[in-house]
C-alpha cells in the first residue's frame, strides 16, 4: 500500500502536544496527514505546524469549505501552505454544510456545485500566477494576483459524494474526497470517478474490541451526518437509503432516541471500523483492495487507548 494517512489533530489530543506523535508518523508507516474544518480547529494551521514538524509527510485539508473563505484567501492560505511545504501539499476543498456555511457562518448556502466548480477554476488561476479578473457564475473577482505564487501550483483535490461531483473531480481536480462508506462502496464510487484520479477517504475507527461500545458510539456518530441531506442522498444512491429511514423518520420527528436504536448493527458495522488493532488494519485494506487510494484514518476514542496510543497501534507499520 503506497499511503496511509491520519487527520490530526487527534480527538482529546491539545494541538500544542502533537509535536512528538507528527515528527514519529513517517517512521511509523504514515505518509499523510489531513485536516478537517467543523468547529474545533482550522483546517490550515495544524499542516503549518506539521510542515516543520515532519518534513517528509504530505499535508492535506480535507475539507475547507468554499464558501467560509473570499476566493482571494482561500488562493492566499493555499499558497502559503504550498510554500512551507513545497510539493507536499494537497488543497481539499468542498461544500460543506448548510450547518456549517449558513448557520454557523451566516452565509447562504447556494449552487453548491456551481460554487464549488467556479471556486476550482479560481483557483487553479490564481495558484498558477495569474491575474484573474472573471465574472464566474456565483462570484467575480477583479484583478486579484497572488504576490507570490507558488514555484509548483499544489494539486486541488475536490469532496465529491455523489456522480455529479465525482465527474466535476475527475474533469477538472486532481483527486476526489469522500467518508462514511464501506469497503463495497468504493466500487459504487470508483465506477462514477473513473480509475484513473487519486481516489481519498476519511474512514472512522474505534481500536475496541467491545462490539457494543463502538456500536453505541457509531451511531451517535451516523444520525448525526447521515440526517444532514447531502450524506442522507448520498446513502440512498448506495443503496442504503431503506435501512436507514427508520432513523431519519424518528430524528426528523425529534426523537432521537428512536433514531439511534433505528440504526442496524450491520450499518455501524460497515461504516465504523471497529475491532483490535490488528483488524482495524486489515479492514483499512478492504477499502485499498476495492479502489481506494488514500485511506485517512480518523481515530474515534474506544478501547481504552489515548489518541496518541491508538494512532500507533493502529499505524501500517505495526
Amino acid at each position: 500500500m503506497s499511503r496511509w494517512g491520519l487527520t490530526i489533530p487527534l480527538t482529546g489530543l491539545p494541538l500544542a502536544e502533537h509535536r512528538a506523535l507528527v515528527d514519529e508518523l513517517p517512521a511509523l508507516g504514515y505518509t499523510d496527514a489531513w485536516t478537517a474544518e467543523t468547529n474545533g480547529t482550522d483546517a490550515f494551521t495544524p499542516l503549518a505546524l506539521a510542515s516543520q514538524w515532519a518534513p517528509t509527510l504530505r499535508l492535506a485539508t480535507a475539507i475547507v469549505p468554499v464558501y467560509t473563505r473570499g476566493p482571494a484567501l482561500l488562493a492566499q492560505q493555499a499558497a502559503t501552505l504550498a510554500d512551507l511545504a513545497p510539493g507536499r501539499f494537497v488543497l481539499g476543498i468542498g461544500t460543506s454544510s448548510p450547518t456549517i456555511v449558513q448557520s454557523w457562518n451566516s452565509v447562504p448556502f447556494e449552487d453548491p456545485y456551481k460554487r464549488t466548480r467556479d471556486t476550482l477554476r479560481f483557483l487553479r488561476r490564481a495558484l498558477a500566477g495569474e491575474k484573474v479578473k472573471e465574472e464566474y457564475e456565483t462570484f467575480a473577482v477583479k484583478g486579484f494576483r497572488l504576490e507570490t505564487a507558488p514555484a509548483a501550483p499544489p494539486p486541488i483535490a475536490l469532496a465529491a459524494l455523489r456522480p455529479g461531483m465525482l465527474r466535476l473531480a475527475a474533469r477538472e481536480a486532481d483527486a476526489a474526497i469522500t467518508n462514511w462508506l464501506a469497503p463495497k462502496d468504493v466500487v459504487t464510487v470508483r465506477a462514477a470517478l473513473g480509475d484513473e484520479p487519486e481516489l481519498v477517504a476519511r474512514l472512522f475507527v474505534c481500536p475496541t474490541e467491545d462490539a457494543a461500545e463502538a456500536r453505541a458510539i457509531g451511531r451517535w456518530m451516523i444520525a448525526a451526518y447521515m440526517t444532514v441531506p447531502v450524506y442522507k442522498a448520498f446513502h440512498e444512491w448506495l443503496g442504503r437509503g431503506e435501512a436507514l429511514a427508520p432513523m431519519n423518520a424518528a430524528w426528523a420527528a425529534g426523537d432521537r432516541q428512536a433514531a439511534l436504536a433505528a440504526i442496524p448493527d450491520e450499518v455501524v458495522d460497515d461504516l465504523v471500523i471497529h475491532g483490535s488493532p490488528a483488524d482495524c488494519r486489515a479492514r483499512v485494506r478492504e477499502y485499498t483492495d476495492n479502489g481506494l487510494t488514500t485511506p485517512v484514518l480518523a481515530i474515534v476514542p474506544g478501547g481504552g487507548l489515548g489518541p496518541a496510543e491508538a494512532a500507533r497501534a493502529l499505524a501500517p507499520g505495526v
